[in-house]
């Protein structure tokens, strides 16, 4: 096999990574007249991308098995791709205020170079491209995070992000390391490591370093506490794509490995997962209910839907293929649905400054189809039917319940009957609390209007059409 053909298999990554330099170039070297369409450009340019990565393409390894593409991988980057075009729609207005328009360009740099990183994550076939990847997708974000210098919430969200990836990637290369020393070399290969496994203490000792680093991305109780913090800190877009885009990817690299590498083992770590399950839902679910911060909210909220996502791991480490459908079909919903209710906040945001559950008291009044919108979500998030996220969490259910996790499940269904609770109180306080100084009308901006449209569409027509989980589920395994 030539290497032109193994970066054939690369195509996302090497997409991704034109538009990045081609990005770079047009910022430094064009005129005003072009960057003043910067962000038509930016986002024209990676939608035509994001359309050819999603063709079908050849699968396989390339450079001896560091990189492998199956046609799961090339769905899960596909869904990547469009959460990220949503939370650039909604992130327009924020681009082009008078703090950040000057410097807009690295936004859309910053934000695909992440996107690069989570690809190879996805696609690693070792663990030091794994970590390259991770790497890389970290860092980026970090600026990300603090990129409103100016206000000392984006800063502190900024240093507590990168002092907690730094413990995290710490912890995660730790275990590396203890693989290194129970297999050796060839071992630090997925598909060698797979057949060399066999749950020795040191091995177990590695994986619990490598889960726990890997646990801080998807925000599994107790490695959360930086989550709320970071979500209120950071710029609204920026934490719409922490939420979804990010923690998607590190929940697609947790299943792939699982698949490729620790499913052989997992009657041994399988109760550790459960036990996380069942405290991230609950606690998630408590600490939501006593905030008064929508992006707060949001944040444990976010902690709550990654124990769900995670119930469907139980069935991919037995080798269940409902377990990998359901996990996809999960965070499919999750990002439509999620990043749906942030383009609400942002909306809000950009035009009033409002970010208390209060505020929004008597919304419905002045703006009816935002408030409408922002319930249609919530329904979905707290999976009422027959909107997406009741089906994404029966899926789950299922999934475990057919490998024998009923008491798993009892409890997640108890804490879906808590989650209506805090979901109802915002629907309550828009369309039932009185307000005397309601939040003015707002004109929507024409993208937010598109990405809500997307959204609600989407929440809607995946409730509907069985289509698109029979469609996942001939690509699992």
């Amino acid at each position: 096999m030539n290497y032109l053909e193994q970066v054939t298999y690369m195509k996302p990554e090497m997409l991704l990574l034109a538009q990045v330099v081609l990005l770079i170039l047009l910022d430094l070297f064009s005129g005003k007249t072009i960057k003043k369409q910067f962000d038509n450009i930016a986002c024209g340019l990676f939608i035509v991308c994001s359309v050819i990565s999603a063709l079908p393409a050849n699968t396989g390894e390339a450079f001896g098995g560091m990189f492998t593409t199956t046609s799961m991988t090339q769905i899960v980057k596909a869904i990547l791709n469009l959460g990220t075009i949503l939370v650039f729609l909604q992130a327009r207005v924020w681009a082009n205020n008078e703090q950040t328009k000057h410097k807009r360009s690295e936004i859309y740099i910053l934000t695909l170079s992440t996107l690069m990183g989570m690809n190879l994550m996805i696609s690693a076939g070792h663990f030091l491209l794994f970590y390259l990847g991770l790497e890389l997708a970290s860092l980026p974000l970090t600026t990300l995070i603090a990129y409103n210098k100016y206000e000392e919430t984006s800063i502190e969200a900024g240093a507590k992000f990168v002092l907690i990836a730094a413990f995290s990637s710490g912890m995660m290369l730790f275990g590396i390391s203890l693989f290194y020393g129970a297999v050796g070399a060839e071992g630090l290969y997925f598909d060698s490591m797979s057949k060399l496994l066999s749950a020795t203490p040191l091995q177990l000792l590695a994986l619990v370093f490598f889960l726990s680093g890997l646990a801080f991305k998807i925000s599994l109780v107790p490695f959360h506490l930086w989550t709320a913090d970071v979500y209120q800190g950071a710029p609204t877009n920026v934490s719409a794509y922490l939420s979804v885009i990010s923690k998607g990817a590190a929940v697609f690299a947790l299943m792939f490995l699982t698949l490729k590498l620790f499913g052989n083992i997992f009657e041994y770590w399988q109760y550790i997962v459960a036990t996380l399950i069942v405290l991230t839902i609950t606690v998630g679910n408590l600490f939501a209910m006593r905030q008064t911060n929508v992006k707060r909210f949001l944040g444990f909220s976010s902690i709550s839907q990654a124990g769900y996502i995670m119930l469907g791991m139980m069935g991919i480490g037995t080798g269940d293929p409902m377990g990998m459908t359901s996990v996809v079909f999960y965070l499919l919903v999750y990002l439509v649905s999620n990043i749906g209710i942030f383009a609400v906040v942002s909306v809000i945001e950009n035009n009033s400054n409002k970010l208390t559950i209060s505020d929004y008291n008597g919304l419905y009044k002045t703006n009816p189809y935002l408030s409408i919108a922002m319930m249609l979500f919530l329904f979905s998030l707290g999976g009422i039917p027959p909107f997406a996220g009741f089906f994404s969490k029966f899926f789950v259910f299922m999934s475990a319940a057919n490998d024998g996790w009923y008491v798993l499940d009892f409890i997640a269904l108890i804490n879906t009957v808590i989650s209506l609770y805090y979901y109802l109180l915002i629907v309550k306080a828009m369309f039932i609390n009185e307000n005397e100084n309601p939040i003015a009308a707002i004109k929507t901006d024409n993208a937010s209007k598109v990405g809500l449209a997307v959204c609600l569409a989407g929440t809607l027509a995946l409730g509907v059409f069985s289509g698109v989980y029979t469609g996942l589920s001939q690509f699992a395994y």
